[in-house]
Formats: C-alpha cells, structure tokens, sequence
C-alpha cells in the first residue's frame, strides 16, 4: 500500500501539491469513487486511479529506445550541449531518466533510456557480456589484419579490448560487435590501425535492433518482449 498523492505524482506531472488540490476539488477517484484525501493509501497494482476522468496507469519504470542523431550528448544535462533527454516526449519528463551507457556526440543509432538502474548495469556491465553492434564507416580498406586483430583483442596504450567481431561489407564499410563499452573504444580499436572513424551508427543491443521505422531524434516505448531480446546473451 502507498499513498494516494505519491503513486500520482510518479506517473504524472502533478506534484503533491497539486494533487492535493485535485483531490479537495474532487477530480481524484479510486475505483470511481471520489477521494478527498491525498493521503490516502491504496493498492497501486490492483486499484484504478483517475483523475479528471483520464485513467493512471501505474508503471514501475520506464524504457524507451530512441535513435539518437547527430549532436547530443549522452546525458542528463550539460551546460554547451543538447542532450538525448531533450528528445524525450513530455509525458515522460515527470520521471528520473537517463541513457545507458554513452554515444559520442557524432554518434548515432540506438540508445536506451530508463529509469531502472539495475536493468541498465546489466546491459552495460562488461561481465554481463550484451553485445552492441555498430556500423562503421572507416577512411581507409577494411582489411584481414583488422578483422583478425579484432578477434584476438586490440591493444589500446592502457588496456586490451575484448574479443571483438569485425565483418566488412564493403571496402571502407564494416558491422563491429563488441561486448563491452570502454571510452570511444570503437574509434581507438579502429586508430591502432592507422584507421579514423567516418561514420559510426549503432544497429542493436542484445538481439533487439533499432527499427527501420523510428527516424533520428525519435524514442518508442519498449515492450517485455523488447526487454528480454535486450538482455539476451550469445551462448
């Protein structure tokens, strides 16, 4: 059981205040009756919620998929730059989001915002092993020394990278799966091959791949089925 005002506050943009207010003007109703008290407590998962006649789902998180574009960093907030929660729609401006992981800026393709930490540690954690695959656009041939330089692991100045996948698809063109998500790692596995990065996009995480339908700068809401395609590790 939880409070009337708390559940409603979490799921909308009112605040206590104002649902307090609603209820004393009898615009809040539990199962169509009228509640005056905002803090009354009930059963968010079985009681319906409405106020001014418009029905409160109630939802413990939230996860949306959005095709980030050009320009936006990977954060909550930044004083020089638009960031990714920029783009999310209003309805959900009410809740604690944020991306999981990171795109660079000139980065784009698919991001996860949430607001369930333990969901987003495993799909980042390297341990969990979800893989991320990206198409790359490189300014030189995509060759067998880089395809099989990626397999054993590139050495970066301060670390080895897991065991990657590199596929070309066509002279300076290639798919790059990795499992883990160290600082710009893609671009740095790529400079130790005297290779710079055009052109970088990711494609999916797990086994969920960003839709063909969703243009650039626009977020769906995902489903369980989504989620778990998600969280799905190669045997």
């Amino acid at each position: 059981m939880e409070r009337l005002d708390k559940i409603v506050a979490s799921q909308t943009e009112f605040s206590r205040k104002e649902i307090k207010k609603l209820c004393l003007q009898g615009r809040v109703k539990v199962n169509n009756e009228i509640v005056k008290n905002s803090d009354t407590k009930i059963d968010e998962l079985n009681d319906n919620i409405m106020v001014d006649e418009k029905l409160i789902t109630v939802r413990k998180n939230v996860y949306l998929a959005l095709n980030k574009p050009k320009g936006y960093i990977s954060a909550t907030e930044d004083a020089f730059d638009p960031v990714v929660l920029d783009l999310v729609p209003q309805e959900y401006k009410h809740r604690n989001l944020f991306p999981i992981g990171r795109l660079d800026k000139d980065t784009t393709g698919l991001i996860i915002i949430t607001d369930d930490g333990e969901f987003a540690h495993n799909i980042i954690a390297p341990n969990k092993h979800v893989k991320k695959t990206y198409f790359v656009e490189i300014d030189i041939e995509v060759t067998e020394k880089m395809i099989s330089g990626f397999q054993k692991g590139v050495k970066l100045k301060d670390e080895i990278c897991k065991p990657a996948i590199l596929e070309k698809i066509s002279e300076k063109e290639a798919l790059v799966t990795i499992t883990e998500g160290k600082y710009h790692q893609i671009k740095r596995m790529f400079g130790c091959f005297g290779a710079k990065v055009v052109e970088l996009k990711r494609l999916s995480i797990g086994n969920y791949k960003l839709p063909d339908d969703l243009k650039e700068g626009c977020v769906i809401e995902l489903t369980e089925t989504n989620l778990l395609k998600i969280k799905e590790v190669e045997k």
